[in-house]
């Protein structure tokens, strides 16, 4: 066991780890943060998606200890400061970009990733950048529109 530390949506925390605890593990099950959805255990999905250090990662395929000392996001950490939801989380709801919601924390994160890249993408652009996340439900239209919605709101 292993002492990790970092920064997660805003805080400092600590927490004894295995070197094989996945940060996605971690976020979960250490620090209760349930809304980093596990979907595949093969990184292919998408839905596991957090910051760290302001990048758009795949929680499932980086070791906790391999953030020691870094600042990591979740979709919790994208609502406003008075709990109100965030920019990207208030475009998908209003442009219905979920249907089970499952994907939606992934999709949520990597939306914002990718507006702090590129605040005004294509349609294309768009679609390119979320070939690593997938949803099972919506055919990604509405998914699309609200990243758009949330570019312009930004």
């Amino acid at each position: 066991m292993a002492t990790v530390t970092m920064t997660v949506n805003g805080k400092s925390v600590s927490g004894e780890v295995e070197g094989r605890t996945l940060l996605s593990d971690f976020v979960r099950n250490n620090l209760n943060l349930t809304g980093t959805h596990i979907g595949c255990d093969t990184s292919q999905c998408g839905a596991c998606v957090v910051h760290v250090d302001g990048k758009a990662v795949k929680s499932c395929t980086i070791f906790a200890l391999e953030v020691e000392g870094s600042t990591v996001k979740t979709i919790e950490g994208m609502a406003n400061p008075d709990g109100s939801l965030g920019v990207v989380q208030q475009a998908f709801q209003d442009n219905h970009g979920l249907q089970c919601g499952f994907c939606t924390p992934g999709m949520v994160m990597s939306a914002a990733a990718l507006l702090d890249e590129n605040p005004n993408p294509t349609e294309t652009e768009i679609r390119e950048y979320l070939e690593g996340n997938i949803c099972r439900c919506t055919g990604y239209h509405n998914i699309v529109k609200s990243i758009q919605a949330a570019a312009v709101a930004a």
